[in-house]
């Protein structure tokens, strides 16, 4: 079907504003995400005493409705968008809270609620939210001159690292500050400020590491590999050298055999083996358009909270590439972390859909400049609707 430049309908409005570029590089992380859990996740399946397509399965309906979620999330006006982000920071919010008391425990850690025999994450959901609260608070902080913006916001902040904290959850802690570090970095506010928190954060990297064991232990190895258990991390560092440039083949890995997180945390090793490192380094190549065309789209914006929520989307989804590259080859501690459109995981997979379809709402070519009133009655358009 061919959608008219003539038609104003909400459809038409939507496809002639959108950047396809940027859909059609999402759309190809979500099909390598596909590949990727039909070459990674029937051996995990096989262990566990699954259907081997057990994981390929609901790997591909999850994606399907992630699809949905990422072009809905796109329709969204700003005023929506907020509505939405308010509502489900409240309410995963919530659920972390629970966590401790109603959630289950995993590898020493409780971070799952069930629900209707879905396992759900509620620390995925609350990033895209987070994101979109603080970027509003920091533009209100810019505009007015006023601290307590920036208090509400660093009290949002310490909350969610509490419960974050509390789980423990240490790789979401760490990726929630960076997260928050940078958008403060983007929105110009004192630099005092960022030196005093970056000295915080430093200061609660050495007290995890000393006061709690599990941390201390996984930065000792990662320090001195040979001092220790390095059992996942070292099977991933040798997936890299097997696969070599062009990789063994399509279901020929041996890797994926014998580590217990290769459909999930570990998935890059997987591919690094049987698909090569050429075409790891093209998978790489559509995470840096997608996040780079992203942060040229929020430079561009003149509005400073489309600015601020859309740079901060594309940090989070950056970042959280990042850490489990980093994680993969070696150069970061062990630490559980998605690679984002290609682990197998629900929840992660729905809420970087949002995020994304968020960010290509925000990324769109308004015909009218909508923002949010300074005087914090709620929104303004400025020549039209978006």
């Amino acid at each position: 079907m061919r959608i008219s430049r003539a038609e104003r309908s909400v459809l038409g409005d939507w496809w002639y504003s959108l950047d396809t570029r940027l859909l059609l590089a999402l759309g190809l992380l979500m099909a390598a995400g596909l590949l990727a859990s039909l070459a990674a996740s029937p051996p995990v399946a096989l262990r566990l005493g699954l259907d081997p397509f057990f994981f390929v399965k609901r790997h591909a309906i999850l994606l399907v409705l992630a699809f949905f979620v990422l072009i809905i999330s796109s329709m969204l006006t700003e005023r929506a968008m907020m509505a939405l982000a308010v509502l489900l920071f409240t309410g995963a919010f919530i659920l972390l809270v629970l966590i401790p008391f109603i959630g289950d425990s995993a590898k020493g850690s409780s971070r799952w609620i069930e629900l209707g025999g879905f396992s759900l994450q509620p620390s995925e959901f609350i990033k895209p939210a987070f994101v979109l609260v603080t970027a509003y608070l920091f533009t209100m902080a810019q505009q007015s001159a006023d601290r307590r913006w920036l208090l509400i916001s660093l009290g949002l902040f310490a909350i969610v690292l509490a419960t974050l904290v509390a789980q423990p959850d240490y790789g979401q802690s760490i990726l929630l500050a960076l997260i928050w570090a940078g958008l403060f970095f983007l929105a110009g506010l004192p630099w005092l400020w960022l030196f005093l928190f970056a000295g915080l954060g430093a200061g609660g990297l050495g007290a995890a590491y000393f006061l709690v064991p599990h941390v201390g232990k996984r930065i000792d190895r990662f320090l001195d590999p040979a001092g220790g258990d390095n059992y996942q991390v070292g099977h991933a560092l040798r997936s890299f050298i097997e696969g070599g440039w062009l990789g063994r083949g399509p279901g020929e890995g041996v890797i994926k055999h014998v580590l217990p997180d290769a459909h999930s945390d570990y998935i890059f090793a997987v591919l690094a083996e049987e698909f090569g490192l050429l075409a790891c380094a093209g998978l790489l190549a559509i995470f840096a358009f997608v996040v780079l065309r992203g942060l040229a789209h929020a430079h561009q914006d003149k509005d400073p909270f489309r600015k601020l929520a859309l740079a901060g989307l594309m940090l989070a989804f950056g970042l959280q590439a990042v850490l489990n590259l980093g994680i993969n080859m070696g150069l970061l501690p062990a630490k559980g972390m998605t690679l984002p459109f290609i682990s197998y995981g629900g929840s992660s997979l729905l809420a970087v859909a949002l995020a994304m379809g968020l960010a290509l709402g925000l990324s769109r070519r308004h015909r009218g400049e909508a923002r949010f009133d300074r005087t914090l009655v709620g929104m303004r358009n400025q020549g039209g609707d978006v």
